[in-house]
């Protein structure tokens, strides 16, 4: 938001929180602050700023941020890893949606106690589509400029196919297209669900309404404009939500990919027209390029780099990737990476988000070859305890598995044997072979992830341990501890270049662009350094290694979970991929050599039956529709 509109912010109060569809009231024609109406909002200018500025306050914040007591949410849901809560907290968000106990009434995304200060994200994000829509409904009467007015209809336009985008996302369904807000005296009973395909259509007809403005920016370059939206996420919401809509779960057996290869081009084009580009450089290097920084190589400290800052506010910015960063202040204060979502030894309370086994089998060796063959990656396909393993590939050993790997790996993943230099609260013991003798203070620590190892060896239930034998390292900046370089986790990157390259590869080779499709994987590959993928490549072959590349690229950002669901068919389950996540199970040996073993993290996760594959409807919403209109909304299996 630029200064003068969040100067104005406490003009009308909080937010008006509206549940769509639900019990009616005269509440709807006050403003937030209950003292004024809402038609009284838009005849003053600085109320109707006001205004648009609170109807920001709906987005999602991504990252650890603001999901449940600084977890990763969907990250930790899907088989890219396993949150060491579920144990250790088993009520928490986790705990409840691996044992399955989640409902239409209780569920990880909808029980509001779950979440920190955000109402679940149905209702959140309902209620901020209709503070969009009435906005767009009313701001052409308000004393505003014609300047001003342009741009904010755009931010609204923007807001609202934001919001229907999340939507779509988490409950994947047919929903209302609200253009006008909902009123108290609406007749429900006549509101009729449009499809996903034409949802989708209208979130591409408000991006495209708020391209057309020639006042709404394609960057930020100011701090003061910090969090507004530009033309540039416009462009990432249309390409991530056509190839979403051209996806097996929600294409109703259309073939929607050439529309989506086309909206992709157009919309990779016109941002690298506006300067957008992969982060290239390091731009820190007395830091990255520090050899106790513990990067093998520039790849993986470049890679590194760029998760571990914030995005710096210029007309010609270091970072020309990212689109759109999450904006708040108070996220700085709640998400510490290093210290809740990264080595839990460091600050001796927990780990969060362990990597999985499934995950580090799939980055490559640096020649290029899977471990893995990716069309049958194992033999077992439900517990992945007996890999299949690429016979091409040559530098890959089960017991050294961490050499000669793809650089993202190093900058994404600690793992046994790597190392860190950071502030460590405590005092080695003798049965920390690899550390001791040490003591506590800023000091390089051997991760040394083995069974019995006390800080930070695997464990079935201590929050501080590793559950996979794996931490995250992605968004942990190389030296921040508590008491020496205490650097809290940068902002969460909403939107950036990388994801929409990975978009547009898909859908080309999805609608046969294949030579189009090489080239944007290329890209993402060139960057680390990674061998070009081999020419040749069938249809199928090509769609299985770059669905690879975006599960490698995207890694712990939280698409993997979304990804999972719209590869599968309406009738399928996640049993594949969700209801068996691996650990590597590693035996120090008496000559300080390790044998490596794999095995399940320690129980089934029951959140893998055809109904995961959406999100719930709340139940009180859907009895409503149903006596209101005698149709039953809820999404299958729940």
């Amino acid at each position: 938001m630029n200064s003068y509109i969040k100067q104005k912010t406490g003009i009308i109060g909080g937010c008006l929180i509206f549940l769509l569809m639900t019990a009616c009231s005269d509440v709807l024609d006050s403003a937030p602050d209950g003292k004024i109406s809402l038609d009284e909002v838009f005849t003053d200018h600085e109320k109707t700023a006001a205004w648009l500025n609170s109807a920001y306050d709906y987005i999602p914040a991504g990252g650890g941020h603001l999901y449940f007591f600084t977890m990763r949410g969907p990250v930790c849901w899907s088989d890219e890893s396993w949150d060491t809560d579920a144990e250790a907290e088993a009520t928490l968000a986790s705990g409840q949606y691996y044992s399955g106990k989640a409902t239409a009434s209780s569920h990880p995304i909808l029980n509001n106690e779950n979440w920190f200060g955000n109402a679940d994200y149905w209702n959140r994000l309902w209620a901020g589509i209709r503070k969009c829509s009435y906005f767009l409904s009313h701001v052409d009467d308000a004393p505003v400029s014609d300047t001003e007015r342009s741009r904010w209809k755009a931010e609204a336009q923007l807001l609202r196919a934001l919001y229907y985008a999340e939507l779509l996302r988490w409950f994947g369904c047919g929903l209302p297209i609200e253009r006008e807000e909902y009123t108290y005296t609406q007749d429900f009973s006549m509101v009729k669900r449009a499809s996903y395909y034409e949802v989708v259509q209208f979130i591409i007809e408000d991006c495209d309404a708020a391209l057309s403005s020639p006042d709404l920016p394609w960057r930020i370059i100011t701090q003061a404009e910090a969090g507004r939206l530009t033309k540039a996420v416009a462009e990432a919401i249309k390409a991530r939500m056509i190839l979403y809509a051209a996806s097996p779960l929600y294409n109703q057996g259309q073939n929607h990919w050439e529309e989506a290869y086309q909206i992709n081009k157009t919309a990779l084009t016109h941002l690298r027209e506006q300067g957008y580009e992969l982060y290239n450089t390091i731009n820190y290097p007395a830091t990255w390029e520090d050899p106790e920084a513990f990067f093998p190589n520039r790849y993986a400290a470049l890679y590194n780099e760029y998760f571990c800052n914030n995005l710096i506010y210029s007309d010609n910015p270091l970072d020309k990737e990212t689109l759109y960063q999450f904006n708040t202040d108070n996220s700085q204060d709640v998400f510490n990476t290093w210290g809740y979502d990264g080595i839990g030894a460091q600050l001796g309370y927990k780990s969060g988000t362990c990597p999985s086994q499934e995950l580090v089998d799939c980055y490559e060796t640096d020649d290029g070859q899977p471990i893995l063959d990716l069309q049958h990656p194992y033999a077992d396909e439900v517990t992945h305890l007996v890999p299949n393993f690429n016979p091409a590939n040559t530098r890959y050993k089960e017991q050294d598995p961490y050499a000669n790997r793809d650089p993202r790996f190093y900058a994404s993943i600690y793992y046994n044997g790597s190392k860190r230099k950071a502030d460590w609260i405590f005092d080695e013991t003798e049965d920390c072979y690899e550390n001791y003798p040490a003591s506590q203070g800023f000091r390089t620590r051997v991760i040394a992830t083995w069974e019995g190892e006390p800080q930070t060896g695997i464990h079935p239930t201590i929050r501080k341990a590793t559950r996979t034998g794996y931490f995250e390292r992605k968004f942990l900046h190389p030296f921040s501890g508590l008491r020496v370089l205490q650097v809290r986790g940068a902002l969460p990157k909403l939107f950036r270049l990388g994801e929409v390259l990975l978009n547009f590869a898909e859908t080309a080779a999805e609608a046969g662009h294949l030579p189009e499709a090489y080239s944007a994987v290329n890209e993402i590959r060139d960057r680390v350094n990674m061998p070009r993928l081999p020419d040749g490549l069938s249809q199928a072959d090509l769609i299985t290694r770059i669905r690879n590349e975006r599960r490698v690229e995207l890694a712990l950002e939280g698409f993997r979970y979304f990804d999972v669901r719209r590869w599968s068919s309406p009738n399928d389950d996640l049993e594949k991929t969700d209801r068996w996540i691996n650990a590597i199970h590693i035996t120090r040996n008496t000559n300080g050599t390790y044998t490596y073993n794999r095995g399940p993290v320690s129980v089934e996760r029951q959140c893998y039956t055809n109904k995961y594959l959406w999100v719930p409807i709340p139940m009180n919403e859907v009895n409503n529709m149903k006596a209101l209109t005698g149709d039953d909304w809820q999404n299958p299996g729940w």
